[in-house]
């Protein structure tokens, strides 16, 4: 059995102050926004058949509708979408260019499809872990990463050859004012990087989730009476902070982190993805496979 507390509506001793306490926690899961008290609860019951209603709705204008139709159908159906910064225009392949690398922050798992929203154009996503559900129901192009170095580097590279490319470099989201720490990978790839800074608001339910079913996520998002996604496209990384100009990876991952993480007045951590499973979910997050069964072999 597991250890439960309870904390009272008007409890005697007064709460911690953060300054206070041994290290920031900045970790937490589960999908309700606000404090379930008898009101809210009450209306966050009455509200979730509407709300799955209208997620299905909203869901279904975002897979089926033209990309470039889809910003004003999100706003027509209570979505809201604002859009900072001067996107850049899709590169001509007749020039023999590589692609953009988006670099987002991650908040949702919906990051790329707004990304897409806000240009107007479906950008491919490389992902580590997506639910198939969200791959079905996905307008875009999603391809899931290896975790083998080699393997995930030939991938990114051959997608930017083709076109632009969104990557999430935290590896998993963060519900917080916080920046986990970039992944240093995507800084080899390329030399063309645009950082995007992504913020999403929520009323009533968290579009995220470590321990829960990921499958779930965009409709929990869009359950929201009047969700809102910001999205800052920020200046293209000049080439003399790239690797070409012999930076290293991880100084152009720490600099793309600190830009992104100034702009949303965040704060930068030292911490994983695997740091932030194994706070919520007692594993590192790693998804594994399961062993595929030889059609005409029987089992005893």
């Amino acid at each position: 059995m597991q250890e439960a507390y309870i904390v009272p509506p008007k409890p005697e001793v007064k709460a911690v102050t953060a300054i206070k306490l041994p290290k920031p926690i900045i970790f937490h899961d589960g999908r309700l926004v606000q404090k379930p008290t008898p009101i809210m609860a009450l209306l966050i019951i009455l509200w979730i058949p509407i709300g799955f209603i209208l997620a299905c709705l909203r869901i279904a204008a975002g897979s089926l509708l033209p990309m470039p139709i889809v910003y004003y159908a999100f706003w027509a159906l209570g979505v809201r979408v604002i859009i900072n910064g001067n996107p850049p225009p899709p590169v001509n392949k007749s020039d023999n260019k590589s692609g953009v690398l988006f670099i987002c922050s991650h908040r949702t798992l919906l990051d790329p499809i707004f990304l897409s929203t806000a240009l107007g154009r479906p950008i491919p996503a490389v992902t580590y872990s997506v639910s198939r559900l969200s791959e079905i129901i996905s307008p875009i192009k999603t391809v899931r990463l290896n975790r083998d170095r080699a393997l995930d580097a030939s991938m990114i590279k051959k997608l930017l050859q083709e076109g632009d490319l969104a990557i999430c470099p935290e590896g998993t989201t963060c519900r917080e004012p916080f920046l986990l720490r970039f992944s240093a990978l995507f800084a080899e790839l390329t030399d063309e990087f645009v950082p995007v800074a992504m913020v999403n608001k929520m009323s009533m339910f968290h579009g995220t989730t470590a321990r829960g079913w990921k499958g779930m996520d965009p409709f929990y998002f869009f359950m929201n009476p009047s969700p809102a996604y910001e999205v800052t496209f920020l200046n293209k990384l000049p080439y003399e902070l790239t690797c070409r100009s012999g930076k290293s990876s991880h100084e152009v991952a720490n600099y793309i982190q600190r830009v992104i993480a100034a702009t949303l007045s965040y704060e930068c951590t030292t911490f994983t993805r695997k740091d932030k499973y194994r706070a919520l979910a007692g594993n590192d997050g790693t998804v594994v496979e399961k062993p595929k069964i030889k059609k005409g072999i029987m089992g005893c």
